[in-house]
C-alpha cells in the first residue's frame, strides 16, 4: 500500500462499550476516509494479558465486534478472508489471552476467523532501509500476506516507551523467539523496522476506557473516545497531542517519521470527527505516562536499584526496553496476584548495566544482578565481588537461529540458578532481556510470594491453552510444515510502497516525554 500523504485522525465521541454504536462510529469513518476491505483482511487487536488480573491492558471484545461490523458493512465483495489474529505477552499462550478477553464467543457467533501468530509459520521478510538493525526479519504467514490491515490498538501508557498506540503494538506481530531478538536499549529502532512489514489502511484505537500509567497493570481512565485514522505516524500524534506530548520525543515516532511513515506536524493532518483535539486534551488533562527509572520506581520499597548504562552508549544511557523496565512490570503482576506483595519482600538490591557505583547491601541482603550487560566491582561486607560483562554484540544474534524457552523451561531455569546462590550473598540472571516472566519467577522465589503462574484459578486455563497450542504447532511439524521458512516471500498488499524519508533530525539520547504544551493548553 501507498503511504497516505495527506493523513486524516478521526476523534468521535463513546463513553460505553455500545457495539452499534462503535459499528456506526468506524462505518462512518471508512466512509469518510474512503475505505473498503479487500483481499485476506487482517484486524489485530493489542491483547498482550487479560483476564480478571488484567482488566484494562487489552482491547475490549465488543470493540472488536464493532469494528468486524463496520468492515463488514463495507465490504463490497472483495473481502476473501476476515481473520483476527494477534500474539500476546511472551510465555502465555495467545489462546489463553484470548480466552481471557471474551473473544471466543464473539469469534463463533460472528464466524470469524481468528489466528495465533505464533502457531503460524513464520515468514522471513527482507529489509533494505538506511540504518536497520537487521537485514531481515520474521513475521507470521498472515501478517505477511495481508491485503487489507487493520490496527484496533489500546490506548495506554508504556513503561518502556512512554506510550502504545498503534506503532507501538507492532511488537505483537513477531512469535516470542524473533520478538525478543533486540528487546533491549535499541527497542525504538526495532518497532521501527517492523513498520517495514505492512502498514494499516485503518486504525481503530480502543479509547474508550483508557489505561495509564503501567503496560499490563494499567489504572483505568474513562476518555470515552474512539478515534479513527489511515496513517500510523499522524494518528500517534494526535493521540501524543491528546496527553500533551510532543510526539518527536517518543522516539519510536520520531523514528517511523523519520523513516518516511507519516507526518508529525499537525498542519499536515486534518483532524475531524464530533470532538475537537482541544476538548480530547481536557478528557486526557492528567493522564499519566510511562518512562520512570527503575531508581525512582523502587524508591520507599524494599528493593533498592541501580542502574548504568547498556551496551552502545552512543545511542542511549539507559535501556528502557530491556531488563529494568521488566522489573517494573514484574512487581505489578506480583501485586495483583498477591496482596501483601511489598511486605514479603525481603530487602534486597537489584543492579542493570554497567553500573560504577557503591551498592549498600548489609548482611543477609541479597544483590541480584540482572542481564547480560551488567557488570559490576566493588566490595559487599568487606568482601570483593567482580561481574563481568556476559554481552554479545547484536551483531552475532541471528534471527534464522533464534529460540525461546516456555514457562515451564523458565521455571526450571530460574529455580536451579536461585537453588544455587541461595547460600551466596550474590546471584546472577543471565538474558538480553531477562524477560518479564523470569524477573517474576526470580522475586517469587526470592521472596516466597504467591507464584502467579502457578494459581491454582488459572492454571486449568493456562495448562488448557498451552497443550492445545503445543499439539497444533506439533500436527504442522508431522506434516511437514516448516515454522520458520527462511528466503524472501511473496507479500500481501499491505506491505508498504513509497516510503519516502523524512529529513533526519539529530538522534536523541534515549527517550522522554516532552514538557512542552499541547495546542491550546495552559
Amino acid at each position: 500500500m501507498q503511504i497516505v500523504r495527506r493523513p486524516r485522525v478521526i476523534i468521535r465521541r463513546c463513553p460505553t462499550y455500545d457495539v452499534e454504536r462503535i459499528r456506526r462510529i468506524v462505518r462512518e469513518g471508512m466512509e469518510e476516509l474512503d475505505l473498503r476491505p479487500r483481499g485476506r483482511t487482517l484486524i489485530k487487536p493489542n491483547t498482550v494479558a487479560s483476564g480478571e488480573f488484567f482488566p484494562h491492558a487489552y482491547t475490549r471484545p465488543e470493540f472488536l465486534e464493532g469494528v468486524v461490523q463496520a468492515l463488514r458493512d463495507r465490504d463490497d465483495g472483495q473481502v476473501a478472508e476476515l481473520a483476527v489474529g494477534e500474539r500476546c505477552g511472551i510465555t502465555i499462550p495467545t489462546r489463553m489471552a484470548f480466552e481471557g478477553a471474551g473473544y471466543y464467543p464473539m469469534f463463533k457467533r460472528l464466524a470469524l476467523k481468528h489466528y495465533h501468530f505464533e502457531e503460524e509459520p513464520q515468514l522471513e521478510i527482507p529489509l533494505t532501509h538506511e540504518g536497520r538493525l537487521r537485514d531481515y526479519l520474521f513475521t507470521p504467514e498472515p501478517v505477511a500476506k495481508a491485503d487489507f490491515f487493520v490496527n484496533c490498538p489500546k490506548f495506554k501508557s508504556h513503561p518502556w516507551t512512554t506510550v502504545t498506540f498503534s506503532i507501538k503494538a507492532y511488537i505483537g506481530i513477531q512469535d516470542d523467539r524473533h520478538r525478543l531478538i533486540d528487546h533491549d536499549h535499541r527497542l525504538n529502532e526495532k518497532i521501527r523496522d517492523l513498520q517495514f512489514i505492512l502498514q494499516p489502511e485503518l486504525i481503530a484505537i480502543d479509547a474508550i476506557t483508557a489505561g495509564e500509567g503501567r503496560m499490563l497493570t494499567p489504572t483505568p481512565v474513562d476518555l470515552g473516545l474512539v478515534i479513527l485514522g489511515n496513517n500510523q505516524v499522524a494518528f500517534d500524534t494526535v493521540c501524543c497531542w491528546i496527553l500533551g506530548i510532543d510526539p518527536m520525543t517518543v522516539d519510536h515516532i520520531r523514528l517511523s517519521h523519520e523513516a518516511g511513515f507519516g507526518p508529525v506536524d499537525l498542519d499536515q493532518i486534518d483532524v475531524t470527527g464530533d470532538v475537537s483535539l482541544e476538548e480530547a486534551q481536557l478528557k486526557a488533562r492528567g493522564f499519566k505516562v510511562g518512562l520512570v527509572r527503575v531508581e525512582k520506581y523502587f524508591e520507599g520499597t524494599n528493593i533498592t536499584a541501580y542502574a548504568g548504562p547498556p551496551p552502545e552508549t552512543e545511542y542511549t544511557d539507559y535501556c528502557w526496553g530491556g531488563c529494568p523496565g521488566a522489573i517494573e512490570e514484574a512487581i505489578e503482576i506480583l501485586r495483583q496476584y498477591d496482596a501483601q506483595c511489598d511486605a514479603k519482600i525481603p530487602r534486597m538490591h537489584v543492579v542493570f548495566g554497567s553500573y560504577a557505583g557503591g551498592i549498600d547491601a548489609k548482611p543477609g541482603e541479597k544483590v541480584v544482578f540482572i542481564g547480560d550487560c551488567t557488570n559490576w566491582k566493588g566490595k559487599l561486607n568487606g568482601k570483593l565481588v567482580q561481574v563481568e560483562s556476559l554481552y554479545r554484540d547484536r551483531s552475532l544474534l541471528d534471527p534464522y537461529r533464534a529460540r525461546h524457552d516456555d514457562i515451564f523451561a523458565k521455571m526450571v531455569k530460574v529455580t536451579g540458578k536461585l537453588a544455587l546462590s541461595r547460600n551466596e550473598p550474590t546471584v546472577r540472571l543471565e538474558g538480553c532481556p531477562v524477560s518479564v516472566a523470569e524477573q517474576v519467577l526470580a522475586l517469587v522465589g526470592l521472596s516466597g510470594l504467591r507464584n502467579p503462574y502457578l494459581a491454582p484459578e488459572q492454571m486449568m486455563q493456562f495448562n488448557k491453552a498451552y497443550l492445545m497450542t503445543r499439539g497444533v504447532t506439533a500436527a504442522k511439524r508431522l506434516k511437514g510444515q516448516a515454522y520458520q521458512v527462511h528466503g524472501p516471500c511473496g507479500r500481501g498488499d499491505a506491505a508498504p510502497q513509497g516510503v519516502t524519508t523524512a529529513a533526519i533530525a539529530p538522534p536523541s539520547l534515549g527517550s522522554g516525554t516532552s514538557s512542552a504544551q499541547p495546542p491550546g493548553g495552559e
